[in-house]
């Protein structure tokens, strides 16, 4: 397979509250997902899949020949209002956001997703990008690198491993994954080198694919395309995710934050969102055993309310 679908089910079954609805899985990937989306969904269901990886969407492609229920289109998932209002299916009744990186893509020689193998510093999910995780390397000082560390990978040795970097670079390109994983070896004890070197490729990966800001800008355009009853999906990987989108559940549930003299809500922390998920869901036992990757996942589900964007008049 492509990629192996995390909680497959139990997304579509949160997301499908109509058989023949309209749907957006904004992360089509392989299209794992996709083929539990099309066993509950009717035959007047129309599905659009977006992915910015063209890889991704030739597999998912292969897997729906013979169907006019789906709809491929590349590009990213910020724009998800744009294509979606393209093909007419505006207001759409659920979207899935799968995020993260696929297997597919870290198993691929030659990506750079992974520090498990040799391969040149690239980590583009749209190989059509302008910058590689190389040129990040190479064109951020220490301050910069710092901050990807830091803020992208939670890591306290952040300035340390910016230093080494900027050092290392003196001597020679730093182009491929192996000699990035020397750098910060040499940098760090034994029990802990696994967890850093996974949280600085995932942090260049971060930012190289600028995730966390598509991620926002992605939830925030459900917001207007989503009609009244529609189910937002999330499926997150790690906290820098999944604390994104509780966050943004939390904002978007109508707990105003103005002072209590006000008579006007200006806050705009209006109730758009219901949040079906008062935990994330996470694997069984059973899925990790078959799919180890699936271990960090958590999903959370909210429902779009019917109230618009506004202040709330609170005058009484």
């Amino acid at each position: 397979m492509y990629h192996v679908p995390v909680l497959a089910r139990q997304a579509a079954e949160a997301l499908v509250t109509d058989p023949d609805g309209r749907y957006l899985d904004a992360t089509i990937g392989g299209g794992g997902h996709l083929t539990f989306l099309l066993e509950i969904t009717g035959e007047e269901a129309k599905i659009l899949g977006i992915d910015r990886d063209p890889q991704a969407l030739a597999a998912a492609g292969a897997l729906t020949e013979g169907t006019d229920r789906v709809t491929l289109r590349r590009g990213e998932f910020a724009d998800l209002a744009r294509l979606a209002a393209r093909e007419g299916l505006i207001p759409l009744h659920g979207i899935l956001f799968d995020l993260g990186v696929s297997s597919h893509q870290i198993d691929s020689p030659g990506r750079g997703f992974t520090y498990r193998e040799d391969a040149p510093l690239d980590m583009r999910m749209d190989p059509d990008l302008e910058r590689t995780a190389a040129d990040v390397l190479a064109e951020s000082d220490v301050e910069e690198l710092t901050r990807i560390f830091s803020e992208y990978g939670e890591l306290r040795e952040a300035r340390g491993l910016a230093h080494a970097i900027v050092t290392a670079r003196a001597g020679e390109p730093l182009e491929r994954s192996s000699q990035l994983v020397r750098i910060v070896s040499e940098r760090t004890p034994g029990h802990r080198r696994t967890k850093t070197l996974s949280r600085v490729f995932q942090s260049l990966r971060i930012a190289v694919n600028d995730e966390l800001a598509q991620l926002e800008a992605a939830m925030e355009a459900s917001v207007d395309v989503l009609g009244p009853g529609g189910r937002l999906v999330v499926i997150a990987y790690h906290s820098l995710e999944d604390r994104r989108v509780k966050e943004f559940f939390r904002t978007h549930a109508g707990q105003c934050r103005c002072p209590p003299d006000f008579p006007v809500c200006v806050c705009g922390a209006q109730a758009l969102f219901r949040s079906l998920t008062r935990k994330p869901v996470v694997p069984t036992a059973d899925e990790i055993e078959d799919n180890p990757r699936a271990r960090s996942a958590r999903m959370r589900v909210a429902e779009r309310t019917g109230n618009v964007r506004g202040g709330e008049d609170r005058s009484g």
